[in-house]
């Protein structure tokens, strides 16, 4: 019975961390609509990794010391927040935030082609060529297959969002790397390291004190960086070693409709009807990627 308790705990949390993420690209809408991209990014890894930085402290952590880990932390903050959390910022300008949802939940298609291709060290099975197969033809259809006759602002704006898929997927297998540290460690690290990039580029090219940001932007500011940053890398850490990285996944494909769903309950967003087609495409995919693989006796 009690171990029937903790699974519906982590459950719930795994339901929680969807929609924290789910969240997180109608904050980013939200944000971005007066505060520039790269103050806003800046921002958000500067508050979230202080925060992390705290929480590491309270459990009687400290980050470690050597150059070696740092240089490790600043390539994981290109891959997994500088670059995709710039680009999904200045692409959301343009694009709504359900369509930006549907498109970043292709991380895990993305992060099993370049693991196929690259590092080798997981089978290719047909229901998983199958699941790429879905989520790619999902993301054209998002995308727009007409789009190839005469590209124009949203669409390279959406392409910047699968560009940021891409940083993810990368991150992810490079974050293999930190298998000795508390995983909190190199979230915490990383993103310091990206406020340490992102914030002399924010002060040159924004000048951050001549902005008059609204209420709103800076609302949806906090609540991306406290809880759709931070808090959702401390949820994220403790269903890892609960429900472990194949049950952790199915995030993936959970924030989908809840993203969705916040978008359009909250900012009045609609879909075209490709777009519904490339969710349902995308969703299929990233289901049939992470599904765990019975083994036989």
């Amino acid at each position: 019975m009690a171990g029937r308790t903790r699974f519906g705990i982590e459950l719930l949390l795994l339901l929680v961390l969807s929609t924290l993420w789910g969240a997180s690209y109608t904050f980013i809408k939200v944000g971005v609509e007066t505060i520039p991209p790269l103050t806003f990014i800046a921002a958000r890894t500067l508050i979230a990794g202080a925060l992390l930085a705290v929480i590491l402290r309270l459990r009687g952590m400290r980050l470690p010391q050597d150059r070696a880990t740092w240089a490790r932390f600043l390539f994981q903050a290109g891959l997994n927040s500088v670059v995709p959390f710039t680009l999904i910022a200045w692409a959301e300008q343009t694009v709504d935030a359900g369509v930006a949802t549907i498109l970043n939940a292709t991380s895990p298609i993305f992060a099993f082609l370049l693991t196929a291709l690259v590092t080798r060290h997981e089978a290719v099975t047909a229901r998983k060529l199958l699941g790429v197969a879905a989520g790619l033809a999902g993301t054209g259809f998002i995308v727009g297959f007409g789009a190839l006759e005469g590209f124009g602002q949203q669409v390279w704006a959406q392409l910047a969002i699968v560009a940021a898929t891409v940083c993810y997927a990368g991150a992810a297998i490079f974050g293999r790397a930190f298998k000795g540290l508390d995983p909190m460690m190199p979230a915490a690290g990383s993103l310091l390291c990206g406020a340490a990039v992102l914030l002399p580029v924010s002060i040159a090219v924004d000048r951050p004190w001549t902005l008059a940001p609204s209420a709103g932007s800076l609302v949806a500011l906090g609540l991306l960086s406290v809880f759709s940053t931070a808090l959702a890398f401390v949820i994220y850490f403790r269903l890892v070693r609960t429900l472990g990285s194949i049950g952790t996944t199915a995030q993936a494909y959970l924030r989908v409709p809840i993203g969705v769903a916040i978008g359009v309950l909250c900012l009045g967003e609609t879909l075209a009807p490709d777009a519904w087609i490339g969710l349902a495409c995308v969703v299929a995919g990233v289901v049939a990627m992470t599904w765990p693989t019975r083994k036989t006796a």
